[in-house]
């Protein structure tokens, strides 16, 4: 039984780690497990959530299930002695694991508001290990670890145990060292201060980060500034997690260079919802309600009721419902006429859209700034930087 927990939260792993691998290498890719909003693997995996260390927790999962599947393959074939000490190695392992998946599971279903279907099974896999293990267990845990030297021992002595152990370790490995990281985007990610985005980074951070962003190709935008030096254009959909981080991670840059260059730096929203609905690019609506939050917010902005209507999507973006957002408009935003004027506001979301695919978009959010395109959500210090770069550039 606690082979084929384990083999079922390898599967698992195995696959989420594949989801994760795909939605790095392109964001806009969708899941076979992405159903709907909420249960959602792809929101899931995209959240802060989703890494440690830079690398997807997935592969952690990976590893340590296949570590459990090779301990249970040895508890039904290894010597006797062998036999009697797994259950308690599968014990105190699984009680590790137990302690991490009650964190992510607290993570996805009270903070995040979303249920991923490959993560509760890894949930099932290791409390199923954790009661099996514990049941089979006939040793005293405190022995364990002179029992783990003996059997050192006796692995030593086995050719095929060797090679097991050589081929596991050596996958981990290659896999820890050579599986894609959101760092790769951009440079190693700093603990900003939002209340000082400047602060966070060293100065050999911020140089790094200064190469790295002198480095990026520069469009050339024909989009009017308005006398500013530094403009800024976000691709957004409104119901994408990563947008909500840096529509409240970036308050404080917006406010900090409003207050120091007034008029200096302007930003330009987009809309780039990735519902099918709206942007045939999209397979699946994997975010069913951003274009009814796109023209929601268009129709916000008319009124001059765009800041509370943003500050209401993103604080109820897991439960977004096109209704939800109707009432919203109406409620928030005193819009009356949404449904009247519905396909005519959505004509100009599909012009963002195209625009958004004429200069590469794919994902959301992607910045421009200056031209300099930026995919995903940069640490406000980092986002801070760049915009001190353009102004110093601009001199």
């Amino acid at each position: 039984m606690a082979l084929v927990c384990a083999l079922a939260g390898l599967a698992a792993s195995g696959a989420a780690a594949y989801v994760h691998y795909h939605l790095l290498r392109d964001p806009s890719y969708v899941s076979f497990c992405d159903v709907s909003a909420t249960l959602s693997c792809s929101q899931v995996y995209s959240s802060r959530y989703g890494m440690m260390w830079g690398v997807p927790v997935a592969i952690f999962g990976a590893i340590w299930f296949a570590l459990a599947s090779l301990l249970s393959v040895a508890g039904l074939t290894a010597r006797p002695a062998v036999q009697e000490s797994v259950p308690g190695y599968l014990f105190a392992g699984s009680t590790l694991a137990l302690s991490m998946i009650l964190y992510l599971g607290y993570a996805s279903f009270v903070l995040l508001e979303l249920v991923c279907v490959l993560c509760v099974i890894t949930y099932a896999a290791v409390i199923g290990l954790f009661l099996v293990s514990g049941a089979a267990g006939s040793v005293p845990m405190m022995s364990l670890p002179r029992r783990a030297l003996h059997d050192m021992k006796v692995l030593a002595s086995s050719p095929l145990a060797i090679v097991l152990a050589m081929l596991f370790l050596c996958g981990a490995a290659t896999t820890l060292a050579f599986f894609p990281r959101e760092a790769a985007v951009a440079p190693a990610a700093v603990t900003a201060d939002p209340a000082n985005p400047a602060v966070a980074a060293t100065q050999d951070q911020r140089s790094e980060f200064e190469r790295w962003y002198t480095s990026q190709p520069r469009l050339t935008l024909v989009v009017p500034d308005e006398g500013a030096k530094v403009l800024v254009i976000k691709f957004n959909d409104y119901q994408c997690p990563p947008c909500r981080q840096s529509f409240m991670d970036y308050k404080s840059v917006w406010s900090k260079w409003e207050s120091s260059n007034p008029g200096a730096v302007k930003l330009l929203l987009r809309d780039f919802p990735l519902d099918s609905e709206c942007n045939s690019n999209v397979a699946t609506s994997l975010h069913p309600s951003a274009c009814e939050a796109a023209v929601g917010a268009r129709l916000a902005r008319e009124k001059s009721r765009i800041a509370p209507f943003e500050d209401w999507v993103f604080a109820n973006q897991p439960t977004l419902t096109p209704d939800a957002v109707k009432r919203a408009a109406r409620e928030v935003a005193d819009v009356q006429d949404f449904d009247q004027r519905y396909q005519a506001v959505l004509a100009q979301v599909k012009a963002d859209i195209a625009y958004g695919r004429t200069l590469g978009v794919r994902s959301t959010p992607t910045f421009f700034i200056n031209g300099v395109k930026l995919e995903g959500a940069l640490p406000a210090a980092y986002f801070d930087q760049a915009i001190a770069y353009e102004l110093a550039r601009a001199k």
